[in-house]
C-alpha cells in the first residue's frame, strides 16, 4: 500500500520539477536570444548609435524571472557582450565615437541594473511584508494588523503591562474524541476555534494561541485599549450567544451540542518572545494568565458558563460598564487550585440563554 500511495506522489515531484525547469530555460532563452541579437546588431548593423543600450531592456526582462544574482548575471553577461562587440568592430584602435557609445552603453547597462536591483528589494519586502501580515492576521484583529505594520509597533519588545486574559476550552471533548471519526473531530474543532477566534478578533482582542480544543485571548496587547475587560466580558458572551445558535444548526442535523467554559481575569502579564531561535512564540505569561486558567476550569465544579473575577468586574466599572456587570451574578469567595487566596467569582449560569443579536446591539 505504501508503495501503492508513494509512486503517484514520487511521479508528481519529478513532474513539478520538470515543469520548473522547462519554465527556468524558457524564461533563460529569452534573456540569452534578446542578448544576442543586441549584440549582433551592435556589431553588425551600420547603425550609428549605441544600440547596446537596448541591453538596458534585457537587464529589465531578467528581473521578472530572475532574483539579486540571476539579474547580476545577466547585467555583467550584457557588459561583457558590449565589450566584445567593440573589440571585433574596432580592436585596438580607440575611436573616441566608438568608445563613447560603449561607455555610455555600459553606463546604462550599470544605472539599469542598480535600479532594477532596488525593485527586486522593494518587491520581495512587499512580499515579506504581505506574508507577515498574513502570520499576524492569524491571530489579530484587522485594524490591530494595520497599527501593527503602518506604526512598526515591536511586538519582540518585552514588557509588563495590565490586560484582561481569556481562557475557552470545549467541555467532554475526550468524549467527543471517543464517539467521533478522527476526521469528524477535526472538523468539528476547526469550526468551533473559528467562531471563538472570529469573536476574540471582533471585540479587539488578540488570539494568544490555540490549545486544541479551545484558545487563550488576551485583551489590551499588544494595542493599549481603553475597555480591555469589557472587550473580553463582550467576547466571552458572543461566544457563548453563537455557540448556542451554532448548537441549535447541529440539533437539526441529529449532531451532539458542543459546551465550552470561559475563564476571564484581569492583570498584569507579561509579554515577551519564548522559545528557542528557531521557533519563537509570542505570547503572555504571570500570574493573571495562572488564575484565569484556573477560573476556566472552575466554571465545570460552579456550573457555569462563564466565570470572571472581581478584579474584571473593578476594572469594567472603571470603563464605563456597569451594564455588563449587571449580566452577572455573585458568586462569592471561591478557592480556586493553586491560588492560596480566595477569589471573588460573578457568573453565567452554564443554562442562561444569550441573544448574540441583543449582546451586539447593546
Amino acid at each position: 500500500m505504501q508503495s501503492e500511495v508513494s509512486s503517484p506522489m514520487r511521479f508528481a515531484g519529478v513532474q513539478g520539477r520538470v515543469f520548473e525547469f522547462i519554465r527556468g530555460s524558457a524564461s533563460l532563452s529569452y534573456v540569452l536570444i534578446s542578448a544576442i541579437v543586441i549584440f549582433l546588431l551592435d556589431t553588425w548593423s551600420p547603425l550609428h548609435f549605441a544600440v547596446a543600450v537596448l541591453y538596458s531592456v534585457v537587464v529589465v526582462l531578467a528581473t521578472l524571472w530572475f532574483k539579486r544574482l540571476g539579474t547580476i548575471r545577466t547585467a555583467a553577461f550584457c557588459a561583457f557582450l558590449t565589450g566584445l562587440s567593440y573589440i571585433i568592430t574596432h580592436g585596438a584602435d580607440l575611436d573616441s565615437a566608438a568608445s563613447a557609445r560603449t561607455l555610455i552603453s555600459l553606463a546604462a547597462i550599470a544605472i539599469t541594473t542598480k535600479l532594477a536591483l532596488l525593485n527586486i528589494a522593494t518587491r520581495e519586502r512587499l512580499i515579506m511584508v504581505g506574508k507577515e501580515k498574513d502570520n499576524l492576521a492569524r491571530f489579530f484583529p484587522p485594524a490591530i494588523v494595520e497599527q501593527i505594520a503602518t506604526n512598526d509597533i515591536a511586538l519582540s519588545t518585552t514588557r509588563y503591562e495590565p490586560a484582561a486574559v481569556l481562557f475557552v476550552d470545549m467541555i467532554g471533548f475526550t468524549k467527543f474524541c471517543s464517539v467521533l471519526q478522527p476526521q469528524d473531530v477535526i472538523a468539528m474543532l476547526r469550526e468551533l476555534l473559528c467562531t471563538l477566534s472570529a469573536s476574540v478578533f471582533e471585540h479587539q482582542g488578540t488570539v494568544d494561541k490555540f490549545t486544541g480544543d479551545g484558545l487563550i485571548a488576551v485583551f489590551g496587547l499588544p494595542v493599549v485599549n481603553d475597555l480591555s475587560a469589557t472587550n473580553a466580558v463582550r467576547c466571552a458572551l458572543t461566544m457563548q450567544a453563537r455557540l448556542q445558535a451554532w448548537n441549535d444548526e447541529r440539533a437539526a442535523s441529529g449532531l451532539e451540542a458542543v459546551a465550552v467554559a470561559i475563564g476571564i481575569h484581569y492583570g498584569a502579564v507579561v509579554l515577551g518572545d519564548v522559545g528557542c531561535e528557531s521557533r519563537l512564540e509570542l505570547t503572555v505569561l504571570g500570574d493573571t494568565v495562572n488564575v484565569a486558567s484556573r477560573v476556566e476550569h472552575h466554571c465545570r465544579e460552579a456550573k457555569a458558563s462563564i466565570l470572571i473575577t472581581d478584579a474584571v468586574v473593578r476594572r469594567m466599572q472603571s470603563e464605563g460598564s456597569e451594564g455588563a456587570v449587571r449580566r452577572f451574578t455573585d458568586r462569592g469567595f471561591h478557592t480556586i487550585r493553586g491560588h492560596s487566596d480566595a477569589i471573588r467569582l460573578f457568573a453565567i449560569p452554564r443554562d442562561a440563554a444569550l441573544n448574540v443579536n441583543q449582546l451586539l446591539a447593546g
